[in-house]
């Protein structure tokens, strides 16, 4: 028994590792969730996973797979209502021709989409908006300003819990309140947001050298678009109320969404379709192939592992444990996506009863981590996914070699300031 036992978990490591490395690397060019999904259903097929098991990780997933709908929703109704041309222009006009403007500009934005939106919004919503303004202002290198939407979604997601859906998943039914979360994470969301800018400011010195487009046509903002930006605005709006409430954010998001497309939709006599069938519904399955993933590893007894190994370090030092958590948590982000990192994490650490340096260190290692590679976030996938609708494309190693030099330092840091000046 004890070796039948053994080889399915060996199996379930085995399948769980490739449909992650199938994910990252993307084989024969087909999308993530195809390689998340024929994991899921391998473990099935094998009956290492039971069918209720299985739809009990899928169903983990409902929130997310409801937010992801509200905030796809809302970007594809505003893209097609000029939103983000408009908004494009805007932003070209005042960089006054300097790429580095440019550059500051969006950081800017991409920092108060994510605070108020989510990273996973910045991905959705600003990468259109970003590739529109570099569009309009004829940059002959428009990698850097895209780069700004993957990087800062990750690097400012713990401003506030809404801020990243990964940030409930640490905490679970245990979120502290905004005026506990504040003077805990502020200093090292502002360090991580400094340090990212600065370090992703050096790797792109070069590209942004040139002159841009200095003569910007300003669209006039049409009423549809006017209704998508105020749907956008009240989004926001709801999210906070909803987080002070200790509301979920999905169905509220979801319901923002749907209200904004039923009244740009119903103002401009045009049927749901077109918004509908452009948006990127294979993230929805790639998100839920992973938590079936997840699930499967919970019933090899890793979760029970780690709470042990848990204990056993904070008993000893519950400082270096924290650390260790939080660079640990950051590197298997990249390994299996930060969603699920969040999930086994945040299940351990409630588990073990673990303190709050503790959880401290796993949220922010769980949020800035995936900086280091393209699978590290949910966010980073859309993103990708955002990046091949509007022509361009970053590989793997492109991605890697920028995560090196950009992820260390800010985690480093905001570890640092939450260990040693926030409160306990």
């Amino acid at each position: 028994m004890v070796l039948i036992q053994a080889h399915a978990t060996a199996a379930i490591f085995t399948i769980a590792a490739l449909a992650t490395a199938g994910v990252i690397l993307r084989p024969f060019n087909l999308h993530e969730a195809i390689w998340a999904f024929a994991g899921a259903l391998v473990l099935l097929a094998l009956r290492l996973i039971s069918p209720p098991q299985a739809l009990a990780g899928v169903a983990k997933g409902t929130d997310v797979y409801l937010f992801l709908f509200g905030m796809m929703l809302l970007a594809e109704i505003a893209r097609e209502e000029g939103l983000f041309d408009w908004l494009a222009a805007v932003a070209t006009s005042h960089a006054r021709g300097s790429a580095r403007r440019l550059f500051l500009l969006s950081y800017g934005v991409g920092t108060v989409v994510t605070i108020f939106l989510s990273n996973d919004a910045t991905a959705v919503v600003l990468t259109p908006a970003v590739a529109a303004a570099v569009a309009t202002a004829r940059a002959k290198t428009p990698l850097p300003y895209l780069l700004i939407c993957a990087f800062i979604a990750n690097a400012a997601s713990f401003v506030l819990p809404i801020s990243n859906p990964a940030n409930l998943v640490i905490y679970g039914s245990q979120m502290p309140p905004l005026l506990r979360w504040l003077p805990a994470y502020l200093l090292p969301s502002a360090l991580s947001i400094v340090a990212t800018y600065l370090a992703l400011r050096w790797t792109q010195r070069r590209a942004l050298s040139e002159v841009i487009a200095t003569e910007i046509a300003r669209p006039a903002l049409s009423r549809s678009g006017k209704v998508a930006a105020l749907g956008l605005a009240a989004t926001a709006a709801v999210l906070l109320a909803s987080s002070a409430l200790d509301i979920q954010l999905g169905l509220p998001t979801a319901a923002a969404g749907v209200a904004t497309a039923t009244v740009v939709l119903i103002s401009e006599g045009k049927g749901p379709w077109t918004a509908l069938r452009n948006i990127a519904w294979g993230v929805l399955p790639l998100v839920a192939g992973l938590f079936v993933l997840v699930e499967a590893l919970n019933t090899t007894g890793l979760i029970g592992a780690i709470v042990a190994s848990l204990r056993d370090g904070v008993a000893r030092s519950a400082s270096l444990s924290a650390w260790g958590a939080g660079v640990g948590v950051a590197l298997i982000s990249n390994l299996i996506n930060n969603l699920p990192a969040g999930l086994i994490a945040g299940s351990a650490a409630q588990a073990a009863q673990a303190p709050a340096e503790v959880s401290r260190a796993m949220l922010i290692g769980v949020d800035i981590g995936p900086n280091l590679s393209v699978t590290g976030s949910l966010a980073t996938i859309l993103w990708l996914a955002a990046l091949r609708r509007e022509g361009h494309h970053v590989g793997f190693g492109t991605f890697l070699k920028l995560g090196i030099v950009v992820m260390p330092p800010a985690l480093i840091l905001a570890l640092a300031s939450a260990l040693l000046w926030a409160p306990r």
